[in-house]
């Protein structure tokens, strides 16, 4: 497909996602809201792709929800009070899909970032499975300072994250944190120099996740993700059930045989999504 707001690549079984709006800071327009997740649900429908990096162009890594989304939406606040509502909701819950895209494709999904990550920024990278970022870069809750409360996934996703005392406190001032405090905090991984350091180690990160079998690290990925909004007991009862079904020795025997002969395992892509039932 093609998009106004991102260039999507691949190579090998790592695909890449970058926000191309450099000279406006890639703030979130209209289109970025459709295009964002139908790039990561084509990717990952595919199957193809192992890893998914999401990094972007310029000075920022974005700006966060542009202008023009909130003027349209002031648009909608007319006529009777209780369906404006009605539909303000369907679209908060239609930008909210948007990153529930990232925790739901079946590879795991990496943010990099540099400059500054802002508003609706944090809520993507905090549906990412990994953050990684430059000493340059910084953070915002925004939506405080804008008189509206944060509504994409930040609030719901980030005490899961870090220390839900320093969340409250970020949402609440809506101040900068920094690369050094995002690091302490365990919100990224590492802090690399710049933005080539950082995508030329967070590359080598995809490669060693992609030599893997795409069936244990999906398998994998769903089990934490389980395991964050469920009991330990209820995790390993799921976890048991899973490994019924989907254990099997094909790739366990091309893992072991690889070590075995100090060679590179080759394994077959997950099967592309069923869009349709076949007539």
């Amino acid at each position: 497909m093609k998009y106004s707001t991102l260039e999507v690549k691949q190579e090998g079984h790592i695909a890449h996602v970058v926000l191309n709006r450099p000279d406006a800071m890639n703030s979130m327009i209209p289109e970025f809201w459709t295009e964002l997740p139908a790039a990561i649900r084509e990717i990952d429908d595919e199957g193809n792709a192992r890893v998914i990096v999401i990094s972007s162009t310029g000075k920022h890594f974005s700006a966060g929800m542009d202008l023009s989304v909130f003027l349209n939406m002031k648009e909608d606040f007319k006529g009777d009070p209780s369906r404006r509502a009605e539909r303000m909701r369907r679209m908060v819950m239609l930008l909210q899909d948007s990153f529930t895209a990232i925790e739901q494709a079946r590879m795991p999904v990496i943010g990099a970032v540099q400059g500054g990550a802002i508003g609706g920024a944090v809520d993507l990278l905090s549906a990412c499975d990994m953050r990684y970022c430059t000493q340059d870069a910084f953070f915002t809750i925004k939506e405080t300072q804008l008189g509206m409360t944060a509504d994409v996934g930040t609030l719901q996703r980030l005490p899961k994250l870090i220390p839900i005392g320093i969340v409250k406190e970020l949402a609440y001032t809506g101040r900068n944190f920094g690369a050094a405090e995002a690091q302490q905090l365990g919100f990224v991984n590492q802090v690399f120099d710049d933005q080539e350091s950082m995508l030329d180690a967070v590359m080598k990160i995809a490669q060693q996740i992609a030599m893997n079998s795409p069936l244990a690290v999906s398998g994998t990925k769903t089990m934490i993700n389980y395991a964050v909004e469920h009991t330990v007991a209820e995790s390993l009862n799921y976890m048991a059930t899973w490994q019924a079904g989907m254990f099997q020795m094909e790739d366990v025997f091309k893992a072991m045989e690889a070590q075995k002969t100090k060679t590179l395992p080759e394994y077959p892509p997950l099967h592309p999504a069923i869009k349709k039932m076949n007539s």
